[in-house]
């Protein structure tokens, strides 16, 4: 069996102190599904990662990372995969040199995935007040600095509600704390652009690019707390959870349209032809 967590190709339970993900938030993460010893989806997981990194001007050993992971998931089953890639530690303070070296660290959860009644029956969610700051030069990258999904997602404790939606400070809609959003109306789908802040997560990407072609137009545009309200039908999405339809709003009750549910059993047909 072999270890739960992997820094540089070494079982470790610890990092370097002087690690700048550490001090500064400096890196990049993904979350994958990992059921019978496959990561879902990792090719579209590690392109993203590769282009995030150069966004970042950060080297990665895409060749050392790949058997990483295949030595990690040696033996498992079903659970998460967590990716992780930091800057390396210099002196400190800010600088780091152009096209930095990485360190890498993964992390193995196991975890039994289930027929999940939150897939069918829809999820509530609750609008967060914590807002999103604009960086464009950060915008979709799934960077280390959560701190504002750390404090929306402090807004509630109560069991039954799944997610928070977030907006920027224009009152635009964003994402979830942990989740891309779409919404349907009048046989189109919308999800937000993401060019000011928020995250371009795979699922969402799977959703826009090979999901939704086929069945319904897909559009990337600005949207209000009014275009929640006049929607047909709502969902979110992410690597682990799929898509989930959402059946309330705060006050605002929904239902689980066609379009979601369309949108499923193509999501279940991809992963099965995924896994052949």
């Amino acid at each position: 069996m072999t270890a739960l967590a992997l820094y540089n190709g070494l079982p470790t339970q610890t990092v370097p102190s002087t690690n700048r993900a550490v001090a500064y938030g400096d890196g990049l993460f993904e979350t994958i599904k990992v059921e019978t010893g496959r990561a879902q989806f990792l090719p579209l997981h590690l392109r993203r990662l590769i282009r995030d990194c150069a966004r970042l001007d950060i080297a990665l050993d895409e060749i050392a990372l790949r058997s990483e992971i295949a030595q990690l998931l040696s033996q498992r089953e079903s659970g998460v995969l967590k990716i992780i890639v930091m800057r390396e530690s210099f002196a400190r303070g800010y600088f780091a040199p152009p096209h930095s070296p990485s360190a890498r660290l993964l992390q193995f959860f196991p975890q039994v995935f289930v027929d999940d009644e939150r897939s069918h029956l829809g999820v509530a969610v609750r609008l967060c007040r914590q807002q999103l700051s604009e960086q464009p030069s950060l915008a979709g990258i799934k960077h280390l600095n959560r701190l504002e999904q750390v404090l929306a997602r402090s807004e509630w404790s109560e069991t039954a509600i799944a997610e928070g939606f977030m907006f920027d400070r224009a009152g635009r809609l964003i994402e979830g704390t942990m989740s891309n959003v779409f919404l349907v109306r009048a046989n189109k789908l919308y999800t937000p652009r993401l060019h000011r802040c928020g995250v371009a997560g795979v699922m969402r990407e799977i959703i826009l690019t090979r999901l939704a072609p086929e069945l319904i137009p897909a559009i990337e545009t600005d949207l209000l707390p009014i275009d929640i309200a006049q929607a047909d039908d709502v969902f979110i999405c992410n690597s682990l959870i799929g898509i989930w339809p959402v059946r309330k709003i705060e006050c605002l009750q929904k239902t689980v349209g066609d379009v979601t549910l369309a949108l499923q059993q193509k999501l279940t047909q991809l992963i099965a032809d995924e896994a052949r």
